[in-house]
């Protein structure tokens, strides 16, 4: 229960940071040059391919599966260039022993939920296409464990760095094209059988990979 709690908080301190950042920013009536709303809203559709290496007392690799999912974001433009993104998604991921000591072991799936703050400098390349680079942090929340073969498996919640590039293509005054891509930089503790098995650490650091559409009123 205690563990769940602190994740929540976290989770929603991340979220209340960032809703205080554009709070302050709206206070100062922040405006854009092209007279648009800071507010941009995203929806893509993202490919989260794991690049995984695992630091277990049993030797051996394992194998995290890739996830299709939708992703939903949320900018808000301090300066016409300078903007903050909070990105929003949950991923399913099957986990299986690869090598050595782990090699054909079911280890089950897990879900991940690794909401990522964001700052952007967006270039205004033209006038409808404006590339973006981006770097932050993340508060990765593991939920949901399935054990597998075994009886329990506990993956460790943690915080992560980010690194961002994409650009927008604007397709009306409003609405707009969006590619990304992301490079997330996190790790976990796991244990199974409380220890009694294997215990150790699973770097993730999964690619993300997007394409969806834009609003900004």
């Amino acid at each position: 229960m205690k563990t769940k709690a602190t994740t929540s908080l976290m989770a929603l301190g991340l979220a209340a940071g960032f809703a205080l950042l554009a709070g302050a920013a709206s206070a100062a009536d922040v405006a854009t040059a092209d007279g648009l709303s800071p507010w941009m809203f995203r929806l893509r559709s993202i490919y989260v391919m794991p690049d995984e290496q695992a630091h277990l007392t049993v030797p051996g690799n394992v194998d995290i599966g890739d996830a299709v999912v939708p992703e939903l974001d949320i900018s808000y433009f301090f300066t016409e260039n300078i903007a903050a993104e909070l990105i929003l998604g949950t991923t399913n991921h099957d986990v299986d022993g690869h090598s050595g000591g782990l090699a054909g072991l079911n280890l089950g799936d897990v879900w991940l939920l690794p909401p990522t703050l964001t700052a952007q400098y967006h270039f205004n390349l033209t006038d409808s296409i404006k590339p973006y680079v981006g770097a932050g942090v993340n508060y990765t929340i593991f939920y949901g464990e399935d054990a597998g073969q075994f009886a329990d498996i506990d993956y460790k919640n943690s915080f992560g760095w980010a690194l961002q590039a994409g650009v927008d293509i604007a397709t009306g005054d409003n609405w707009g094209i969006n590619l990304d891509v992301k490079k997330l930089f996190l790790d976990t503790k796991v244990k199974v059988n409380n220890g009694a098995v294997t215990s150790g650490k699973v770097e993730i650091d999964p690619w993300i990979f997007g394409a969806g559409v834009y609003y900004r009123y």
